[in-house]
């Protein structure tokens, strides 16, 4: 009988893996943002590190994505993508971590995993948790970052950016902002530079009343309100005209008034406590 000869084909067990069928390659939501940060990290990018804990193999592709695996025989043996390259995560003026969202579905929501950069002697994934449910928190180590200053981010910007940051600190410093007011600013800064994602726009919230209500929560909807408005105002004199009713726009009365208010009358200046004002000559 002949032998069967097995080969062994690479595996890269990354987001469309070419080497599995296309039923069974992992699908990205969308594509990572753009690379962005230190630019000696740059380096990274297009590079993947794994790491087996457990039952499960994790990849690390900065930039790019996180990914799980699990490494068993079951037939159904999971693997999905933990989280898509979205932002940077930045507290005093240092890159803390790398925030990767939009992962596969889990419950009412997306996987995501935060990555921290960690000096080391070699680039290597060098642990994952998770500490919370959907939530996965990864320690990345690599000599790119043991400069004490590898992670500052002032450095990093554009020189239109860093007149800005130096303006918000000194409006700060002159107490012309508060905190808060300096913590937004330093964020709208930030989604300037590419580090923060901008927040998605919401929708605009109707008013009470459901779909039908009118919102007025814009000045294209008060303009198309009030024209509707007039026309049902035009409407109704017509009919009231045609019926003969005479139609009396009635009297404008102050806002006061129509609440019952009256006009105060002007008091006496009232004496200060303990004068007993002035007294005749007895």
């Amino acid at each position: 009988a002949a032998k069967m000869k097995v080969v062994e084909e690479p595996n890269t067990f990354g987001v469309n893996n070419p080497f599995l069928p296309q039923a069974s390659r992992l699908q990205a939501k969308r594509d990572p943002s753009p690379v962005s940060g230190p630019a000696h990290l740059f380096r990274l990018s297009g590079k993947c590190f794994s790491l087996v804990e457990s039952t499960y193999k994790y990849e690390f592709c900065p930039f790019h994505n996180v990914t799980q695996h699990e490494q068993t025989f079951r037939w159904n043996a999971y693997s999905g993508v933990l989280g898509i390259w979205h932002e940077w995560e930045i507290a005093n003026n240092t890159f803390t971590g790398m925030w990767m969202r939009d992962g596969d579905a889990c419950r009412s929501r997306s996987r995501q995993s935060k990555v921290e950069l960690a000096c080391g002697k070699s680039n290597r994934l060098a642990h994952v948790s998770k500490p919370s449910t959907c939530v996965y928190a990864l320690t990345f180590e690599t000599p790119l970052v043991c400069h004490p200053h590898a992670l500052l981010v002032y450095p990093t910007l554009p020189e239109a950016l860093q007149r800005r940051w130096d303006e918000v600190e000194q409006d700060l410093a002159d107490e012309l902002i508060t905190a808060q007011g300096h913590e937004k600013l330093l964020r709208t800064l930030f989604e300037d530079a590419g580090y923060f994602k901008a927040p998605e726009e919401n929708e605009p919230t109707q008013l009470e009343g459901g779909p039908d209500s009118l919102g007025l929560e814009t000045l294209e909807n008060c303009r198309k309100a009030h024209k509707e408005l007039s026309k049902e105002i035009k409407r109704l004199k017509g009919l009231l005209t045609q019926h003969g009713i005479p139609y009396v726009r009635p009297t404008e009365t102050s806002s006061l008034e129509h609440l019952g208010h009256k006009t105060p009358r002007a008091k006496p200046p009232e004496q200060l406590r303990g004068d007993p004002g002035l007294r005749g000559s007895l």
